[in-house]
């Protein structure tokens, strides 16, 4: 019997001549149907592939925050480009033009206050690097350095969520990062919060890769960025330490990363005792400022009950709610089998801020960084039918722009 040379697939039949003849590209899909880039593609296709929805996020989160802010600024008052500078974002853009001052500040009764040695270098210098790059004033170039950081955060972000689950995750997520948090309008102010988000998320995605300099370096630089560096520095630990475990054998690169992110806090903290002459001197000046000290949490317990008995108006009551909802999250992603060191870093930074004295109303900016708490909700909503994440995710969006722009126009302290 002669045997038939067409090969069937389906209805289809495909002649013999078509069956070697390789595709000029293939598209391969994980399990969940997210598509993925092309196996065969140029560097800038595939670039262009890992960022365009950190890019999208980033416009869509920039208009959202800010035509609400615009929207919600009472007649008279200051602008917007003014409310991205105000309150801390005022003192980095001072930072950024006249350096630091070289000695404590007494009020006019001889009475110790907070001075700009409390607020790190890293993000000043980004400052003064757009400054003279652009020649855009310090107030513009602090609030574009601040812009850059943010798409480099969500770029970042999202490329470390799309390896550890898949790209449909790591897109929601990226969205709840920027819009839905309560206080992400502080990734488009003046404030640092930015920037450690990308590095820590650098130094997260490079310790995934295993390329342990370059997270070393991104701890390094986040160490100069925020206190909270401790968190990145114990998620890096946590991954040396898993690697080692897995090879079974001791190398040098993962041992000087440590090093490195072991590194860029005390050297700051350092160097500040040696300008004042004062060993504690930042400690000195943040709890004079700001009454910021570790206290084990014992200010965040005496808010919760103040916000639920006492409080008088919605903002601390709500704060609260949110501040233990976040808390329940990270509490699942426990439970989930997240990459251990992302649940160090999330969980690191919650305690940090929870477990110190700062202001109630600044808890909710403090812990933006942090991601730990959105991935239960990501990983939900990415298995959710579309229509149900859109509306959640438009949803969520709305609020978290609105208590943002609220926080910033109407609400009388420090954010």
């Amino acid at each position: 019997m002669k045997t038939s040379t067409t090969t069937a697939i389906g209805a289809q039949r495909i002649p013999p001549q078509a069956q070697h003849t390789a595709p000029a590209a293939t598209t391969t899909s994980p399990p969940d149907g997210t598509p993925r880039a092309p196996a065969k593609s140029t560097w800038p296709h595939r670039a262009w592939y890992a960022i365009r929805p950190a890019l999208a996020i980033y416009a869509t989160s920039a208009v959202l925050h800010l035509v609400l802010l615009a929207v919600m600024s009472p007649p008279g008052a200051p602008g917007v480009h003014d409310k991205l500078l105000s309150w801390d974002g005022d003192l980095y853009r001072s930072v950024a033009q006249n350096g630091y001052p070289d000695s404590f500040t007494h009020d006019a009764d001889g009475k110790l206050v907070g001075n700009n040695l409390a607020f790190f270098p890293a993000y000043p210098a980004l400052i003064r690097t757009v400054h003279a790059l652009t020649g855009l004033g310090y107030g513009t170039a602090a609030l574009v350095a601040a812009h850059l950081a943010m798409i480099a955060a969500l770029v970042a972000v999202h490329l470390l969520l799309s390896r550890l689950y898949d790209r449909r995750t790591a897109t929601v997520a990226t969205i709840l990062l920027a819009c839905a948090q309560p206080m992400a309008l502080a990734f488009l102010m003046a404030y640092s919060e930015s920037l450690f988000l990308a590095l820590a998320a650098a130094t997260l995605v490079a310790a995934h890769r295993k390329a342990w300099l370059t997270a070393g370096t991104f701890a390094f630089l986040t160490g100069l960025t925020r206190p909270a560096a401790a968190a990145v520095a114990a998620a890096l630990v946590a991954a040396v330490v898993l690697h080692l475990v897995r090879e079974r054998r001791v190398t040098w690169r993962p041992l000087a990363a440590i090093a490195l992110a072991c590194t860029g806090t005390p050297a700051y903290l350092w160097w500040v005792g040696q300008r004042l002459h004062k060993a504690d001197a930042w400690f000195t000046i943040q709890q004079a400022g700001w009454d910021t000290r570790w206290d084990n949490g014992t200010s965040f317990w005496r808010f919760l009950g103040y916000a639920f008995t006492e409080a008088d108006g919605w903002v601390p009551v709500s704060t609260a709610v949110l501040l233990l909802a976040l808390i329940v999250a990270t509490v699942l992603a426990w439970q989930r089998g997240t990459w251990p060191p992302l649940l160090i870093y999330g969980t690191a930074i919650l305690v940090l801020t929870l477990g110190q004295s700062n202001y109630y109303h600044s808890k909710l900016r403090l812990v933006v960084p942090a991601l730990i708490f959105l991935v239960p909700l990501a990983r939900a909503l990415s298995h959710a039918r579309p229509r149900t994440a859109a509306i959640t995710l438009t949803a969520a969006s709305l609020f978290g722009s609105w208590y943002g722009a609220y926080m910033l126009t109407t609400w009388h302290y420090a954010i």
